[in-house]
């Protein structure tokens, strides 16, 4: 391995308290939480909070350097990654433009995971993965820590991209680590722009399974949880992509989701055996795919196809649309220059949201496709990268302006509230144990009741 990980104890990390909050224990394990459904009802949140001023605001804490991955909870734990450069100005670029430029960002960066208590925001320990010069550049508006990480409650594991994939016990003990080689991830046209990876691990059983869509060798992996060790790999001829892996159960039938250029894909988790592919997706593709009880829900939102597809589960071969259809036996159907390019689509109470980058809220019919509304928040301009999450019939909307939009969910848009979090929002909040845990750019905040 380039690195030896240790476990280094931060009591010295910046802790603002609000108040001596009690909040109760609650699982968001993963990216969007369980199969990325990104909902959790029963948290009983607050509708208005003031980050300045305290009220609604259970705690305050900052997380040293960069990282978009999102916050995942486990019990009275909450997780999160990040990169911390060498350079004390290292920063990203938000908001609404189109070069694909890299960061010059070339000092050395250490790659962390810290746990804190889910109750006061106090550091429990800091687990340092590597420390290394990048191997690869990063896209101006990401971070070398934007992979969510993983847990079950044995061991949280972390994706750093070319720095290897990392799992560590709930005491912050490293339990392995695993280098999946360079994973040079960019502009599919111009291959000599990097832009860093972003796909999280996700754990089925007792595997870890990593999507890594490149410029080159593109394959998916499953690790044994416990050792590290490849169970199997998958090649796949994708271009680079940077949606996360779904898993969708039942009774009778499991199925893992990808999201890729090449196809949208299905496959036994156990095995790695491809099971189906579903072809017109846009040439970048970014949000995960999403359950919604009989249909699996796969959009990407680079013109001109920007589609969003309901696909039945159970399919078979090669399920790629016909010219001019819009349904087949495996498609329930499909919207063409709908699908969104960042946030991953949120399925809640029969109704399909969808935000593209620019602020468009859609909501449709999520058996039909037919459309309900469509709505242009009135955000401050940077536009939107992180994805809708929801719980108790409400909405929340984080904005690269710092912004958190509380919507009521149902078939007419409502505008309840907008919460000002003082910085950049663009990793998405975990909702867990009557909080809204929401990692800004410099700080992670949880939201809830006193």
């Amino acid at each position: 391995m380039r690195t030896q990980a240790l476990v280094v104890l931060l009591s010295s990390l910046p802790v603002v308290a609000a108040g001596q909050p009690s909040v109760p224990e609650g699982d968001w394990p993963s990216f969007r939480g369980r199969h990325a459904s990104g909902v959790a009802d029963g948290q009983h949140l607050p509708d208005t909070w003031d980050v300045a001023g305290g009220d609604n605001v259970l705690w305050t804490t900052t997380i040293p350097g960069l990282g978009h991955s999102s916050p995942v909870v486990w019990r009275n734990r909450v997780f999160v990654t990040s990169a911390i450069s060498g350079d004390p100005d290292a920063s990203v670029k938000p908001g609404l433009y189109g070069a694909g430029t890299s960061s010059t960002d070339r000092t050395s960066h250490r790659w962390s995971v810290y746990a804190l208590d889910t109750r006061t925001g106090d550091l429990v320990w800091e687990a340092l993965a590597a420390e290394a010069v990048p191997i690869d550049r990063r896209h101006l508006k990401n971070t070398y820590a934007s992979s969510t990480p993983v847990t079950d409650g044995r061991y949280v594991v972390a994706f750093f991209g070319s720095q290897g994939l990392y799992a560590f016990d709930m005491d912050g003990t490293l339990a392995w680590a695993k280098d999946l080689g360079r994973l040079d991830t960019g502009a599919y046209d111009v291959p000599a722009y990097e832009w860093g990876t972003a796909s999280s691990p996700i754990i089925f059983d007792d595997l870890v399974i990593v999507q890594c869509d490149t410029q080159g060798d593109s394959f998916l992996v499953a690790v044994d949880i416990r050792s590290g060790d490849t169970v199997w790999r998958a090649t796949r001829d994708e271009l680079p992509s940077w949606g996360t892996p779904t898993v969708y159960e039942s009774d009778t039938h499991v199925e893992l989701v990808t999201n890729g250029s090449n196809g949208i894909r299905g496959y036994d988790p156990r095995t790695g055996n491809e099971l189906w592919r579903l072809g017109g997706s846009s040439k970048i593709t970014a949000p995960t795919p999403v359950v919604a009880d009989n249909l699996i829900v796969v959009a990407s939102g680079r013109a001109p196809e920007a589609p969003i597809f309901a696909i039945r589960p159970g399919a078979t071969g090669d399920i790629t649309l016909g010219r001019g259809q819009q349904s087949n036996a495996f498609v329930a159907w499909h919207r063409g220059r709908r699908g969104p390019y960042m946030p991953t689509p949120l399925v809640y109470r029969d109704v399909l949201y969808s935000l593209n980058n620019p602020g468009i809220f859609d909501a449709y019919d999520v058996e039909s496709g037919e459309e309900i509304y469509r709505r242009r928040l009135p955000h401050a301009g940077l536009g939107f990268s992180a994805s809708p999450v929801a719980a108790d019939g409400k909405i929340y909307l984080a904005s690269e302006d710092g912004a958190i939009f509380v919507i009521r969910a149902g078939p007419r848009f409502a505008l309840v509230a907008t919460n000002d979090m003082g910085e950049p929002l663009l990793a998405t909040p975990a909702l867990a144990g009557g909080a809204m845990f929401v990692r800004g750019s410099r700080h992670l905040f949880a939201i809830g009741r006193h």
